[in-house]
């Protein structure tokens, strides 16, 4: 049973209380909310002390990137998602085909909305209202992978009166408000009536389905909230700021305001102590970092007086998340569908702004770690938003470039999840991580009890990560897709049988020592529906070195299997499987691993020195074949006729000494 909307009150909810603990309201909101024009934190191109070029205010760097590509696709055709393309998701699935188009259509605008501002050259303006205009006229912001019209009207195209409010129909109103804040004057005089324009669709597309539909999934009223609440939220709180600003438009800007908080209440609410993704280090920048970043705004609109970050504990954690999960480089690790190598190009500048917010110093100096000079501060591909936030952004600017954190152990007690290397401040050398938890995690992958195992901050013993996404991606299909199944994790297939999705599948954490020597212990044998399994125990441990000896993995699994009694067969195999990046040399006992990126090589052994066998991976998916190259392999030893086995995992000896 859903909870009614406007019944809920979450840790915002009490942190923005007044003192007698009376709720905060729309009609409270609408006496402390800033006026539209000065409501969002990004001066207008009018500000010329700011937006001029070479101005000390604005970034140099992102300002002459974005001019160059700016002009160099000025001849150039607008991208063009297509009705054809749209339906493809119902016949093969495709989802990129109608995606990137109208992803590129959006970067392009946010673009020459730069190029218009530093230079107030009308010609830029022309552009600028050419993409708006095609936005206004394209029949759906909603991507086609995410609307409900064919369910609800059994159409492959977008219902045009009756849109679908997704992440798709977000971004495009949040981003009409920052232009609409950027370069309102300008359009009012070259182009009178296109604001207008831009709010008669941002009310039909965005406003009146958020107040009239109650049932979109990503508000949470079930209780399952994910990433798409703050993003959507987020973006809904900015573009209402902005556009609600005619005559009578008080009353609806701040009820769409108190509605935007209570949804995202609701992801701080379910947000854990720990401040703990379960998607993993890619998801956080939409998901934790969106609800960051629109609580940022919120503060900023009421002027400082509703600030959430210095009363939430939880948000204050989660701003710690991303140096948690850091290998080092641009490494990190990769639960659920996240990417173990992601694009570098973050919005760092948001994730500095909090760590300031958060008086939360390593996470500072981890954003700063990713601050080139000479580099841009910021770029358009996260949306408009985020790059005007972040080449306008002082302190961000006067940033100098510093060493990540990197702590030598983190234990996230939410997710189960354990990370540790041999030496804080140091990807040098092993690192080792492990997961508990269940299979009905956001974005799930079968992966209880699976570990990664890094050199140089480099994953060695790896998770793959996703490929592109397709309509099967969260489909009933899900798991037949090779990298969301066990049998593609560091995982056992027990008697020939993989691990089962569900949040019954889950681990029984046994002991967790996050001190010098760092272990987890888990009962893994729930995550099986195999016959005959009483317990799978797995301990995974960082043995730190010393003098005497060098630094060591050690993966202990000991498990109890009922007799095999079919008698009319021989008993299925038992595998453990691990996943491997790098070159492959397998002996007896043992395999020599070359890892990726220059990191040293690492030797694997296993005890007793049962059977091993190997299987390629050949990778087609850009997505995968970006992170991990051309193959992976797979390490396929048979413990069918043992009850236990020991996994370690050291440096080279031949490496070590030319190490510097």
């Amino acid at each position: 049973m859903t909870e009614p909307s406007g019944a809920y009150r979450g840790p915002l909810a009490d942190v923005f209380a007044d003192a007698a603990g009376a709720p905060l309201t729309a009609r409270v909101l609408a006496g402390i909310l800033l006026p539209a024009h000065a409501a969002l934190p990004v001066p207008p191109a009018s500000e010329r002390g700011v937006w001029e070029r070479g101005s000390t205010a604005l970034d140099g760097p992102s300002v002459d990137a974005l001019l160059l590509r700016a002009s160099a696709e000025r001849s150039e055709p607008w991208p063009m998602p297509l009705a054809s393309a749209a339906a493809r998701v119902h016949r093969d699935g495709d989802r990129d085909v109608w995606e990137a188009p109208a992803l590129e259509r959006q970067r392009r605008l946010s673009r020459a909305a730069v190029a218009a501002a530093v230079t107030l050259d009308d010609d830029w303006i022309d552009v600028v209202a050419d993409g708006i205009v095609l936005l206004a006229e394209q029949s759906s912001w909603c991507w086609p992978a995410h609307d409900d019209t064919f369910a609800r009207h059994r159409a492959v195209l977008a219902t045009v009166d009756d849109p679908f409010l997704d992440l798709g129909a977000g971004e495009v109103v949040g981003q009409l408000a920052w232009l609409d804040q950027l370069l309102g004057a300008q359009l009012d005089e070259r182009y009178p009536g296109l604001r207008a324009r831009i709010r008669r669709e941002a009310r039909v597309r965005v406003f009146d389905p958020f107040l009239r539909r109650r049932d979109w999934h990503w508000i949470g009223l079930d209780g399952d909230v994910h990433n798409w609440n703050p993003w959507i939220h987020g973006n809904v709180l900015v573009a209402a700021l902005r556009l609600l600003d005619g005559p009578g438009d008080e009353e609806l800007r701040s009820e769409i305001v108190a509605l935007a908080l209570e949804g995202l209440d609701r992801y701080v609410a379910v947000l854990p102590a720990d401040g703990a993704i379960d998607e993993g280090y890619s998801y956080w920048w939409n998901g934790a970092c969106r609800a960051l970043e629109a609580l940022d705004i919120l503060a900023f609109a009421t002027g400082g007086r509703l600030d959430a970050l210095a009363g939430v504990s939880s948000l204050s954690e989660t701003v710690a998340f991303p140096h948690r999960s850091h290998w080092g480089g641009d490494w990190y690790l990769n639960l659920a569908d996240g990417q173990a190598r992601p694009t570098s190009e973050q919005p760092w500048h948001a994730l500095h702004r909090a760590a300031r917010s958060a008086g939360d110093d390593e996470a500072r100096r981890h954003a700063a770690s990713y601050r080139r000079p000479g580099a841009p501060a910021a770029t358009e591909r996260e949306g408009l938003g985020r790059l005007l936030r972040g080449i306008t952004d002082a302190a961000w600017l006067a940033e100098a470039t510093t060493a990540p954190p990197l702590p030598a152990t983190t234990w996230l007690a939410s997710t189960e999840v354990l990370l540790a290397r041999e030496q804080s401040g140091s990807s040098d050398g092993l690192a080792l991580a492990v997961k508990g938890g269940h299979n009905a995690e956001h974005h799930n992958h079968n992966d209880v009890g699976s570990f990664v195992v890094a050199v140089d901050g480099v994953p060695v013993i790896v998770d793959a990560g996703r490929p592109t996404y397709t309509a099967a991606t969260f489909g009933p299909g899900r798991y037949d897709i090779w990298t969301m199944q066990s049998s593609w994790h560091n995982v056992p297939e027990v008697r020939g049988i993989p691990q089962s999705p569900g949040s019954e599948s889950r681990a029984d954490v046994l002991a967790v020592d996050h001190g010098d020597e760092a272990s987890l212990s888990l009962e893994i044998a729930g995550a099986y529906d195999a016959a005959g399994l009483v317990s799978w125990r797995r301990t995974a441990r960082l043995e730190g070195g010393s003098d005497a000896r060098a630094a060591r993995v050690h993966i202990d699994d000991e498990w109890k299997l009922d007799p095999w009694t079919d008698d009319g067969g021989t008993e299925p195999p038992t595998t453990l499987h691990l996943l491997i990046a790098g070159d492959v040399h397998v002996a007896e006992g043992q395999a020599v691993i070359t890892p990726l990126d220059g990191a040293r090589a690492a030797r694997l052994r296993w005890s007793p020195p049962v059977e091993a066998r190997t299987t390629e991976r050949l990778l087609d998916d850009p997505m995968l074949a970006d992170v991990w190259g051309e193959r992976l392999t797979r390490l396929e030893l048979s413990v069918t006729d043992v009850r236990g086995i020991r996994i370690t995992v050291e440096l080279d000896p031949s490496t070590i000494k030319d190490h510097r």
